[in-house]
């Protein structure tokens, strides 16, 4: 059998006493140079990618913003005493530049994710035993279909139900109009959010079936990831109304619980 780790696991599905056939000592220079390596090599491909995207911003912003607020490109401009909460406000110079780079950067990032697991798995590669390495490798393409998921669920259900409540709430006391920078930032950070958060199931399965963790040992110090949840929530989602750090709190919590149901309904971990 395998040693038992602190948290309840196994280091390996091996017999003890052995290791990895590639695992061998590196300098800590060399490893920290490797890191770094790989960590560029998917910086440079988001680079890449928001490159591409970006001649064809003008065109994603719109969608993203019309698909949220009512009207259409060609309803903006509009003359002054016919403002319209839909209509995009620009207060400062660099605003659209900026909204152009965030469409661009968002689209680098979902692409950036699985590399960036696949690049983890080449860092952690020597260390990793062969059924270690199965599950690394088949963790690239979910990590992918879980942000592209992640991304439809923030654009198809959070951002219409955020957007509903800032247009409703505001109608009785003022006129609400949008400006484009703070705004669109909102919408593309969301989406991006809600992409790694939903990589939270990946790498809570991912760590189980390698024997890092179990999950009765993640569901005995449950309360500890739901404050770690709230905590990132509240502190990196950026609605001074707090709709939208309640709403990426709880969906962090339900997908961990719900990852931790379906192992147990499964008999897994």
């Amino acid at each position: 059998m395998a040693e038992t780790t602190e948290t309840g696991g196994t280091t390996a599905d091996e017999p003890a006493g052995t290791a990895p056939l590639d695992d061998s000592e590196m300098p800590l220079a060399d490893h920290i140079e490797e890191m770094v390596k790989r960590l560029g090599i998917v910086i440079v491909a988001m680079g890449v990618v928001s490159g591409i995207v970006f001649p064809f911003a003008d065109e994603l912003i719109n969608f993203i913003w019309y698909a949220f607020l009512p009207g259409s490109p060609t309803a903006c401009p509009v003359a002054a005493d016919q403002a319209s909460a839909a209509c995009p406000y620009v207060y400062d110079p660099l605003a659209l530049v900026l909204a152009r780079l965030k469409a661009a950067s968002l689209a680098g990032f979902v692409v950036a994710l699985p590399l960036f697991v696949y690049q983890t798995y080449r860092f952690m590669r020597p260390g990793l035993y062969h059924k270690e390495r199965r599950y690394y490798l088949a963790a690239v393409p979910t990590s992918l279909v879980f942000a592209m998921i992640g991304v439809a669920f923030a654009f198809f259900l959070v951002l219409p139900v955020m957007f509903n409540y800032f247009l409703g709430y505001s109608k009785p006391v003022a006129e609400i109009a949008f400006g484009l920078g703070d705004t669109f930032g909102l919408m593309t950070l969301l989406m991006g959010f809600f992409a790694l958060v939903f990589q939270i199931p990946l790498f809570v399965m991912l760590a189980i079936m390698m024997g890092i963790t179990t999950r009765a040992w993640l569901t005995s110090r449950r309360l500890y990831f739901w404050g770690g949840f709230a905590g990132v929530a509240f502190l990196f989602s950026p609605d001074p109304t707090g709709m939208a750090p309640i709403i990426v709190a709880a969906t962090m919590i339900g997908l961990f619980e719900g990852t931790l149901l379906l192992l147990r309904w499964t008999g897994r971990g």
